[in-house]
């Protein structure tokens, strides 16, 4: 199963590039966020999601983890292959699509191409309980952080009290991610909200 590709962009197109290991070329699928940041000749590493089927094997490619994260969660809604995800990712990048599920912003998840208001609504439903996880696993690997994110409905329930309060969800994800370290693997949702408020506070009066 490969998990990471280091080497040379040889070549790319719509929906794809070809990564230069040794020698060997592999055809890899991304994003048109990571297509972006890919330059022919430049030296890569990419994040791979490997899917085998019986009549092919499918690389698919990312730049950051977070990115790949997401990836593998929108591929458990049902009517949400790879194809569409890709198609998310290029509309969405990892902090807009964790702000959408969040606050429940069907629009903009209808951005991608393939996606109509009947599938954003379900991927909203299914994910909002699983969202904050990775999102506050982003945040904590960005500011080097250790804390472990709380799952389940906690977090998210405590990232959509701190919005209703009139904080921003990107703030609200930031921190808790800040806060979450000393709550232990499962903490309550009033836990959870009252020590975000804390690095709310905190960071207020840090400005």
């Amino acid at each position: 199963m490969i998990a990471k590709l280091t080497g040379f962009i040889d070549s790319s197109g719509e929906g794809w590039a070809v990564v230069d290991v040794s020698g060997v070329g592999y055809l890899v699928f991304c994003s048109s966020r990571t297509l972006g940041r890919l330059i022919i000749g430049d030296a890569v590493s990419l994040f791979v999601e490997t899917h085998v089927r019986e009549d092919h094997i499918h690389l698919y490619g990312f730049m950051d983890e977070s990115e790949r994260d997401w990836f593998r969660l929108l591929t458990t809604v049902q009517g949400v292959g790879a194809k569409v995800s890709l198609a998310i990712l290029s509309a969405l990048g990892p902090n807009e699509l964790a702000d959408a599920i969040a606050v429940g912003d069907c629009a903009a998840v209808t951005r991608a191409a393939g996606v109509g208001p009947k599938l954003a609504t379900r991927i909203i439903s299914e994910l909002k309980d699983k969202a904050g996880a990775i999102a506050l696993g982003a945040h904590a690997r960005i500011g080097g952080a250790t804390a472990t994110a709380p799952i389940g409905g906690a977090m998210a329930d405590a990232v959509s009290a701190l919005v209703n309060l009139g904080y921003g969800v990107s703030e609200a994800h930031a921190a808790l991610a800040r806060a979450c370290g000393g709550l232990g693997p499962q903490p309550a949702v009033e836990d959870l909200i009252r020590a975000g408020l804390s690095e709310l506070g905190a960071g207020e009066h840090r400005r």
